[in-house]
């Protein structure tokens, strides 16, 4: 496939690939030219002749943008694994992290509590960073497979500010988290998000959290919210949500939207239905992953004995990782939150989704696709390794729930949109050469919640800025990725 006449070519020719160039257009047989960091060519097959360049045989494979996780919690990941197996190996180029309200920065903070630990990989000096341009400097220098842009959490701004995060902040306490979060944004954060659902930052009434949105508006940035409810009371969040971006004036994503618990199960159909009411008067736009359970901190008061929840990791007994909380309560003869609190501190992969639902929120053409993966986790949900792949083969090939431009256009073209990241998430002539090849027969996930670290099948190569990072099931040993800002 690949004549890589030199080690480390400066130039590389991608011939006869089926274009799908992110924008939702329909696929056409193109060659594209990279020089540096930038595709400077895109043309009918043939039509480019250069000397020099390393040549990348393209027919049979579908050439697509690098994909963008918009949902991820890889602040630390990148620095301490910088491969970052888990994301290249599905075709993500770039990743959004700093979501839910928790992020790596503004620090230091000496002892975050839960659920801030998702990213901290138990490493004490995780929360180290000062000003957001010293963990830019720091993901640099770590130089990770892909590129990272970030958003600050507010949760992270509440441990750093607030002296007791069971209330809601005052005056002065807002005054500076807003001093820290405006630093940020000058720094080149992409925005802000909360994750109103978590203890560390339900305490907040929707003044406190406009008080730091409406910073977003003078400096083009975008609030993201998982919000304070998506069991019950998801249309009483919705209409927050809603209520919040307004009078901040910004625009919003709503986070792995979902109808969670078993008495919502069918509820998209209420809320799919508003959102696209509201997006008729302002910016909103939703993220949503392709599977019927989510992961977080397992927390005694979220047990539901009518659903099965596994076990991602646990301090106290590690060896219960990738077991059934229902199968441990048994076997300790207590109840499944008596058994939550002996495995605490821990994490847990809830099954708590009706996946008609999954499809309609997916199949919703706003839908960005984010995996949320928890890269930290002993036995991780598999959305960490398998998120992109799924939608194309599952979701897109087999289910037949949109087409193959429709499928990538969620990936990536409509994610660079939302989120500002200039000249990523299209192929064309000018923009960063982040792009990925990939069987569109062959396609698939490959991770299961048994076996959830199992590479995806049918990716063929994958660029980052320009660079062959992934090939064939493998790293090439480029890491090429970087910290990027909003346009």
């Amino acid at each position: 496939m690949t004549d890589a006449a030199r080690a480390d070519p400066t130039a590389w020719l991608i011939r006869s690939g089926d274009l799908i160039d992110g924008t939702g257009a329909e696929r056409r047989k193109a060659d594209i030219l990279i020089e540096g960091e930038r595709i400077v060519s895109v043309a009918p097959p043939g039509s480019i002749q250069i000397e020099g360049a390393a040549i990348v045989d393209a027919a049979g494979l579908v050439v697509a943008p690098g994909f963008i996780d918009v949902h991820t919690h890889d602040d630390n990941a990148v620095l301490v694994a910088p491969d970052m197996s888990a994301k290249i190996s599905q075709g993500v180029t770039t990743v959004v992290a700093g979501n839910c309200g928790i992020s790596i920065a503004p620090g230091p903070l000496a002892d975050p509590p839960p659920p801030l630990t998702l990213i901290a990989n138990a490493d004490p000096d995780a929360f180290r960073f000062e000003r957001l341009k010293d963990y830019a400097d720091a993901v640099d220098a770590a130089a990770p497979s892909i590129n990272i842009a970030l958003l600050i959490g507010h949760s992270t701004l509440r441990v750093g500010a607030v002296r007791d995060i069971s209330k809601k902040a005052d005056t002065t306490e807002i005054d500076r988290m807003r001093e820290n979060l405006a630093k940020c944004l000058d720094d080149g954060a992409i925005g802000f998000s909360t994750g109103l659902y978590y203890k560390t930052n339900a305490p907040a009434d929707i003044d406190e959290v406009v008080a730091l949105a409406e910073l977003l508006s003078d400096k083009g940035g975008i609030y993201v919210t998982h919000m304070r409810d998506e069991h019950d009371h998801v249309i009483d969040s919705l209409h927050e949500s809603f209520e919040t971006a307004n009078r901040a004036d910004v625009p919003i994503v709503i986070s792995h939207h979902k109808c969670a618990g078993p008495r919502n199960w069918g509820r998209s159909r209420e809320t799919l239905p508003l959102i696209e009411q509201t997006r008729a008067r302002m910016a909103v736009a939703l993220d949503a992953y392709p599977y019927a359970a989510g992961s977080t901190v397992l927390d005694p008061d979220w047990v539901d004995p009518e659903i099965r929840i596994l076990v991602s990791w646990s301090v106290s007994h590690p060896e219960m990782a990738g077991r059934n909380l229902a199968d441990i309560a048994s076997a300790w003869e207590c109840s499944q939150q008596d058994a939550a609190r002996r495995l605490a501190p821990a994490g847990g992969i809830y099954f708590q989704m009706d996946e008609a639902d999954v499809r309609r929120i997916l199949a919703f053409p706003p839908t960005m696709i984010g995996s949320d993966g928890l890269p930290h986790d002993r036995h991780p949900h598999p959305r960490l390794w398998g998120t992109f792949p799924r939608v194309l083969g599952k979701y897109c090939r087999q289910e037949h729930l949109f087409t193959l431009e429709e499928a990538v256009h969620k990936m990536t073209g409509l994610s660079a949109a939302n989120f500002g990241l200039k000249d990523r998430g299209v192929v064309r002539e000018g923009v960063f050469a982040d792009l990925v090849l990939f069987d569109a027969d062959e396609i698939i996930d490959r991770a299961t919640f048994e076996e959830p670290t199992r590479p995806a099948t049918g990716i063929a190569q994958v660029f980052v800025n320009g660079k062959l990072g992934w090939q064939d099931g493998a790293h090439t040993g480029a890491r090429s990725g970087r910290f990027v800002s909003r346009r």
